[in-house]
């Protein structure tokens, strides 16, 4: 389902990968300001699109006067990360190697690691990643789907997270339904009206580009 309306988007609606990356990484960086007072933000970005979603948001976040950093262990050679790793250097933010020491001094984390792709055991650096991640108390926002979890039934190996929010895209994945924190997001606003009304996408308010739901 959530596949099908990428490939959707930009088969027949023309859309490239990067105007989704880019729409999605401003929409989480819009929710996280709709909620959380400026500060420090550590960003968990993991090697696919979901990452990418969290590259865009670490750039947008900066203008929005929040201290972005980004936790990137594995990084693809594609070039469309490396752009969006360049940009986000070219807007001074740097990179970390310690994520339980960032984490310890930071005000929000942002889980752009696995997106609703994820299947199986959570591989090496990342599962340490979580581990650190789990054992923190600060709050948590994930990119559509919270790390480590199935995106129809949910946390179902035990060692996903427990986000404070949750920013869906598009529309929210079946695992939305057993989100347990305090704020639920919509972004990702690029559906044409006509895909908007079949997926039942909630109105956003002027132009904003995201909506609470939650």
């Amino acid at each position: 389902m959530a596949q099908s309306i990428d490939v959707e988007l930009m088969a027949k609606h023309g859309y490239t990968i990067e105007q989704l990356m880019e729409l999605a990484g401003l929409s989480v960086a819009a929710s996280i300001a709709s909620e959380y007072p400026k500060g420090k933000v550590v960003l968990c970005i993991g090697p696919g699109n979901n990452g990418g979603d969290g590259l865009v948001a670490a750039r947008h976040l900066s203008h929005f006067g929040y201290q972005p950093r980004l936790y990137y262990p594995v990084q693809p050679a594609k070039d469309l990360y490396r752009r969006l790793l360049l940009q986000c250097q070219a807007h001074g933010i740097a990179m970390v190697a310690d994520l339980a020491t960032e984490v310890k001094a930071c005000d929000v984390v942002v889980d752009a690691i696995f997106g609703f792709s994820f299947k199986g055991a959570v591989r090496a650096p990342f599962d340490e990643a979580l581990a650190t991640l789990r054992a923190v108390d600060k709050p948590i926002v994930s990119v559509d789907v919270p790390s480590g979890w199935d995106v129809e039934l949910g946390n179902t190996l035990g060692v996903g997270l427990s986000p404070d929010m949750l920013v869906s895209l598009t529309v929210p994945k079946l695992c939305a339904k057993l989100f347990a924190g305090r704020f639920h997001y919509l972004g990702g606003r690029f559906a044409p009206p006509d895909m908007a009304k079949e997926l039942a996408i909630p109105q956003y308010p002027d132009s904003s580009q995201c909506v609470r739901l939650l």
